[in-house]
């Protein structure tokens, strides 16, 4: 039903929003574009009093309007890529943001600061101190230090002057710069596998016995020291679970794991393991773990193997939070960083 108000569209839209403004979490006008949010400002800045008839009318033809949708869909393609989620693979929505970027139709911006930390770090030694300047400037806060920080010296301290004259750049260059930015971040070289060799030796060497674990590292010790150093950073085991796990995280974990399991992992007579085993404990409320310590003794002696299959489950579980994003492993420290 249309009602007469004798106000135009975007009259109508001013007086719904100037409705919503009352209600701070009701309405964002940042998704429309520069051009509408514009419109929508003058439109009101014209306006003085409306009536309480002609409001009722408005809220009553919108609501019309409202009923009457089937469907919305977002207009634009990131806006598409967000709701299509995981549900596209990822060379897919990456094609896609790419098309979109290079025929002005997205922000090249969204797929600039999508882009891994590998790439973004192999423009920032590249390309032009301006450009990189630029590039630090539109990265949330985090991405961009971390990626000033992996400069030379002398590049970063050339990338924090150059930063200073950002300020009158105008949104047009900005587009040009991030087109140029992903230009070039297509034209680097891709590996076949993305899992750096020393990550996939180590997550499997996780799941290894510890007496294959360890003959697999002093071989590779004598053969290539450097990637050995980078296996054993990769290589997550029970015994690490002090120094890589924060202590808020332990209850999270244990729900993860079945009791029977943890009982037997938590058995290992291993020092090292023990030390974990402790920690795990120390984590818990004072019953849990006095409950825990009971029924370990009263299941006697346990297999070798056993303790070892228990081991790996509660890891497999770890991991599983991991790449969930429920949980974030402590970073080993550097042997450097001990010093």
């Amino acid at each position: 039903m249309n009602t007469q108000t004798g106000l135009s569209q975007r009259q109508k839209a001013a007086v719904i929003v100037r409705l919503l403004l009352d209600d701070e979490d009701a309405v964002s006008l940042s998704r429309l574009d520069i051009g509408s949010q514009t419109l929508l400002a003058e439109e009101m800045s014209g306006m003085e009093l409306v009536d309480r008839q002609t409001r009722d009318a408005v809220i009553t033809e919108f609501c019309d309007r409202l009923e009457s949708v089937g469907l919305t869909f977002p207009g634009d393609l990131d806006g598409t890529l967000a709701m299509l989620g995981s549900r596209l693979s990822e060379d897919s929505t990456d094609r896609l943001r790419r098309m979109a970027a290079m025929s002005g139709k997205g922000d090249p911006w969204l797929r600039v600061a999508g882009l891994p930390k590998d790439d973004i770090l192999a423009l920032a030694n590249s390309e032009a101190i301006e450009i990189v300047a630029l590039m630090l400037s539109k990265l949330p806060v985090g991405r961009a230090s971390d990626v000033f920080t992996a400069l030379p010296r002398d590049r970063a301290r050339a990338v924090a002057r150059a930063m200073s004259l950002t300020s009158g750049v105008t949104p047009q260059a900005l587009q040009r710069v991030g087109l140029i930015l992903l230009r070039t971040a297509d034209a680097l070289p891709r590996p076949a596998i993305d899992t750096p060799a020393a990550d996939r030796v180590g997550a499997i060497l996780n799941f290894a016995t510890a007496d294959l674990r360890d003959d697999v590292l002093q071989s590779l010790e004598r053969e290539d020291s450097g990637f050995a150093v980078g296996v054993r950073k990769a290589i997550f085991i029970f015994s690490h679970i002090p120094e890589r796990i924060e202590g808020r995280d332990v209850a999270r974990i244990l729900r993860e794991v079945e009791q029977p399991v943890l009982l037997r992992a938590l058995s290992a007579p291993d020092p090292a393991d023990a030390a974990a085993a402790e920690f795990i404990l120390s984590n818990l409320s004072q019953r849990m773990a006095d409950g825990l310590r009971e029924e370990m003794e009263e299941m006697g002696k346990v297999r070798a193997r056993d303790i070892e299959d228990a081991k790996t489950e509660v890891i497999a579980a770890i991991r599983r939070l991991e790449e969930q994003g429920d949980l974030t492993l402590i970073l080993p420290l550097d042997e450097d960083d001990d010093a």
